[in-house]
């Protein structure tokens, strides 16, 4: 029974973290894309307040239900798959945390009504980064999914 409701809890919790990082990259990046510069600025500054801690949390929380589940869980495939699910939202905290993150950290130090003329603009770095925990993120779910179903 808990085995159960921890992989029903695992499955909405990474699907809310694929889901999320999904409309964003759909909905708010391009519409950073065609800001002015200092529009861009002080629009990720007020759309990243609530991002943190909200998303560390549900990213971690995640995690730790696939290796609970993992140990407590069904062995062979299952267990399998959700030690990949974990794996895969640890790639999402790393890229998260090592590459958004320090990015987010520089964009907030700029002034955006005088933003400086040799500011080099880290979207398009920040998008790569951005795709690839997207991509982490849906592989996860899709994997808790699989087990979900197996068991």
């Amino acid at each position: 029974m808990i085995v159960d409701l921890l992989a029903v809890v695992v499955v909405v919790t990474s699907g809310v973290v694929a889901g999320v990082l999904f409309g964003f990259a759909v909905s708010v990046m391009p519409a950073f894309f065609l800001m002015p510069t200092g529009r861009y600025i002080y629009s990720a500054e007020l759309i990243g307040r609530n991002w943190d801690p909200m998303m560390p949390i549900i990213v971690l929380t995640s995690f730790a239900v696939d290796v609970v589940l993992a140990v407590i869980g069904p062995s062979g495939a299952v267990a399998a798959l959700f030690v990949a699910g974990a794996v895969l939202l640890v790639g999402v905290s790393v890229v998260s945390h090592y590459c958004n993150v320090p990015i987010n950290r520089q964009v907030k130090k700029i002034d955006p009504d005088d933003v400086p003329a040799d500011w080099r603009d880290p979207r398009p770095l920040w998008r790569r980064f951005h795709y690839l925990r997207t991509g982490l993120a849906v592989a996860a779910v899709a994997v808790n999914a699989v087990a979900l179903a197996l068991i």
